[in-house]
């Protein structure tokens, strides 16, 4: 299986967020984090952090690039513990049985994200329109012998620009069954103001 950790190219992610993530955490896109606020009103920093940041599970902080990488069954279940418990501490989760269910769902949709192999870099652009976060991920591989899924290099550097698009809605809620799940999940879980239900995800052939 992979997962998602963060990466940085250069510093700029310490003057952009207030609290940036170190390279090498395990990572989770983290819309769940502004559950509590209203995305339209956010400035500055947090504003940037909406937008652009992929969520760091050891600190917390946010980091604009993660990278795939090849993780097995016992890296998961660490993952997952780990997001967990940051639920608990941080997030407002009711016990850690409901929080559990809510990081193996984060968990599952960052691994549903890995459809590029390991060392596959990967950002963010989030928006929020008409009550819908909309996540637009972008995904660049580096060809044999380029890059290094352990640390930046020219190759990354020079094609920024290149990503391939991958597009995903978190829709507000379409049906009962959803609403329950999203609940039960995440509305309880974070004690939001408003819900979601399950992502769906696009991916655009080239």
């Amino acid at each position: 299986m992979r997962l998602l950790r963060t990466i940085q190219l250069d510093a700029s992610d310490s003057f952009v967020f207030e609290k940036a993530a170190a390279p090498g955490e395990w990572a989770v896109s983290g819309a769940f984090a502004f559950a509590h606020d209203e995305p339209a009103k956010l400035h500055g920093k947090a504003r940037s952090a909406f937008r652009a940041g992929f969520l760091g599970l050891a600190s917390l902080g946010r980091s604009t690039l993660v990278q795939i990488i090849q993780a097995s069954e016992a890296d998961r279940g660490a993952v997952v513990d780990m997001l967990a418990a940051q639920l608990v501490a941080h997030f407002g989760a009711p016990d850690v049985y409901a929080a559990r269910l809510a990081a193996e769902d984060e968990i599952d949709f960052a691994a549903s994200l890995c459809v590029y192999p390991a060392g596959a870099v990967v950002a963010v652009t989030r928006s929020y329109e008409e009550g819908t976060i909309r996540e637009t991920f972008r995904a660049l591989r580096p060809r044999e012998g380029q890059g290094s899924m352990h640390g930046p290099s020219s190759f990354w550097k020079s094609s920024a620009r290149k990503m391939r698009r991958m597009n995903t809605l978190i829709l507000p809620g379409s049906g009962k069954e959803q609403a329950r799940e999203c609940i039960a999940r995440l509305l309880a879980l974070l004690r939001a103001s408003f819900a979601r239900s399950r992502r769906h995800r696009q991916v655009a052939c080239h």
